[in-house]
């Protein structure tokens, strides 16, 4: 959560951290502010600060003419303290100024004994605290008296528990920023006229695309012509330079309304993308998964998902295919409760990490725990090559689904899915429950999928009628079975984001068991109904609701012999397309949702309380 960017360049950094902001705001906006130093160090540390959007701060920082060629910057997604401009970053302490992304876990201690040594604090943040310590450690007040900037911020985050990146700046040292990271995301840019920081790769695109990915346990100090990392131990180390494949036109908005609505066009190209490596294939290579993945695949006997939100439903997912196709048992569990719980560990499992963004704190801490139990064989499907989580795996695979900026996913989920589909159909071939006829058919079938997906988007314009018929509701239900179920559950997640309508997803089986008390003719039921093996049960289950009164939207498949009827509403898919019908299912469930939103006039890529990048347990 939260995003920060910081410059040391040649000229103003002013237009470049608020433009990186606007970058980032997808990780927070509820908050948001900048320091400023002239490298001569005449015009002092300048701050300003604003409760609200990015857009806001910018709007203060041209009525004050803010410039300067040394800056942080930072956009909040609250933990401590409400969104208020006394809680906005960046925070100060004498003449040092400080933003952090992360949580500062034994804050409260620190904050009992910096009190103790005279400091005052003005926020409710665990933030405040950290510049608190940082300005300590250059007094000796904690310690030996720091020579610098660097050694304070050395000394600093020796006391520092939890998730932490940091970018600092000083009015005295003029000439440089001093960043550190801990647990969350920190990359620098080098660029011809300084250096550059900031927690996503996607921030720096406007000045350059040579990176240096910091790791955990960094400390760097950052001045106009050089770059000085020491790593955990206080070892002075070398990050390696490379070139990022992201275009800065991939996080443009475009033609588009919203970014939500870019994303959900842009799932064709995402997966054709993803799905390249297979495009003139005649067969499968577990190579594509890494240099390992044939024999640790042969070694593996199940397979458990770790993963969070959206994510987790398309472990949900691949554990219909894996069971059914490759014969193998699967088991699917929430990032931040397995880490929590005493689980069996079995050398020979398959654990596999899904993240978006590869940094999400609660999944990379499942992966540390599951390490630690002896969990070897492990995998990571992502979206950023450079991120901590495909560092930290045996076998990775990057979903190339390009920046998802809007923080309801979609592209990231539709491409997860082709991955782990992918995995089901090798974890099949190397079991030998894969015949050469399945193989070509599946391999034919992801290859078609992108051309699937347009189809399903051409069907906008009826979905969008249906929006109208949400506009008043506080309520909905979501019913799909088998395979379909998790994707129920996100399409009623998907609602629930953008469009705060509370949304819940049940096994339509499960139907009369309780939630069907809950289905009246304010109740909108929304139903995922391919024309499978499910089929028929699954009509049973609709009657139960029009029984009530309810009011159905089904998504069917053509052949299904499905048709509107008073209080069913219909919309038929272009086409029945198998095991994958997942994938085109949930786009539909996408559209609706974005349309709901469009209706009921809530911030689309921004929803309330919610961030993209979920950097913090």
């Amino acid at each position: 959560m939260c995003g920060i960017v910081g410059a040391v360049s040649a000229k103003d950094s002013t237009p470049f951290l608020l433009k990186g902001l606007a970058t980032l705001e997808y990780r927070g906006y509820d908050s948001a502010g900048l320091a400023l130093l002239t490298s001569d160090g005449v015009s002092g540390l300048q701050r300003a600060r604003s409760k609200g959007r990015v857009a806001e701060l910018a709007t203060l920082v041209k009525q004050q003419t803010f410039s300067g060629n040394i800056g942080i910057a930072h956009t909040r997604w609250a933990t401590h303290g409400v969104p208020a401009e006394r809680n906005a970053h960046p925070h100060i302490s004498g003449k040092l100024a400080l933003v952090h992304n992360g949580i500062i876990e034994n804050y409260e201690s620190l904050r009992e004994q910096l009190q103790g040594l005279g400091y005052v604090f003005t926020s409710d943040t665990d933030t405040e605290t950290i510049v608190h310590l940082i300005q300590a450690c250059f007094k000796g007040l904690i310690g030996e008296p720091a020579e610098n900037l660097f050694s304070a911020v050395q000394c600093a985050v020796v006391h520092l528990k939890g998730a932490f990146a940091l970018a600092v700046i000083s009015e005295e040292e003029p000439d440089c920023l001093v960043v550190a990271r801990e647990g969350s995301p920190l990359m620098l840019g080098v660029a011809e006229d300084g250096y550059y920081a900031a927690s996503d790769a996607s921030a720096l695109l406007s000045v350059t695309k040579r990176m240096m990915y910091l790791e955990n346990g960094d400390v760097a100090r950052l001045s106009r012509d050089a770059v000085l990392v020491v790593d955990g131990i206080g070892q002075m180390v070398e990050r390696a330079i490379v070139t990022s494949s992201l275009n800065a036109n991939a996080v443009e908005l475009g033609d588009y309304s919203h970014y939500m609505q870019k994303e959900i066009f842009e799932q064709p190209q995402a997966l054709s993308n993803t799905l390249e490596m297979i495009s003139g294939a005649g067969q499968l290579q577990p190579g594509i998964f890494g240099a390992e993945a044939a024999e640790i695949f042969q070694q593996v006997d199940s397979v458990l998902i770790l993963a969070c939100g959206t994510s987790s439903y398309a472990g949900m997912t691949a554990k219909y295919w894996i069971e059914q196709v490759a014969g193998i048992p699967c088991n699917v569990e929430i990032a931040s409760e397995y880490r929590y719980r005493q689980s069996v560990p079995n050398p020979d499992q398959l654990v596999v990490v899904i993240s978006q963004s590869g940094e999400t704190a609660d999944t990379l801490a499942a992966l540390h725990h599951a390490k630690v139990q002896g969990h070897n064989c492990t995998l990571a499907i992502c979206n950023v090559p450079e991120s901590a989580i495909m560092r930290e795996t045996a076998l990775r695979f990057i979903t190339r689904a390009g920046p998802e900026i809007g923080v309801a996913s979609t592209k990231a989920f539709t491409t997860q899915l082709s991955a782990l589909f992918l995995l089901t159909l090798l974890l099949a071939k190397v079991k030998q429950r894969l015949s050469a006829e399945d193989e070509k058919v599946y391999l034919d079938e992801l290859r078609h999928l992108p051309i699937a997906v347009d189809k399903v988007l051409a069907l906008e314009p009826s979905i969008e009628k249906w929006a109208q018929h949400f506009s008043n509701k506080q309520h909905a239900l979501f019913l799909g079975r088998g395979r379909h179920y998790p994707i129920a559950l996100e399409g009623a997640l998907k609602l629930k984001e953008i469009t705060y309508i509370h949304a819940e997803a049940y096994p339509a089986g499960e139907l009369k068991h309780g939630p069907l008390a809950l289905v009246d003719s304010e109740m909108p039921v929304v139903v995922v109904a391919p024309n499978d093996e499910m089929l028929e049960k699954l009509k049973a289950n609709m009657q139960e609701v029009s029984a009530r009164g309810g009011q159905l939207y089904v998504f069917a498949d053509g052949g299904s012999a499905m048709k509107p009827t008073e209080g069913v509403n219909v919309q038929l898919m272009p086409e029945h397309y198998g095991l994958l019908s997942p994938v085109l299912h949930v786009v539909a469930l996408q559209l609706l949702s974005y349309h709901v939103a469009l209706v009921k006039g809530t911030d689309v890529d921004k929803p309330r309380n919610l961030a993209k990048s979920v950097t913090v347990e």
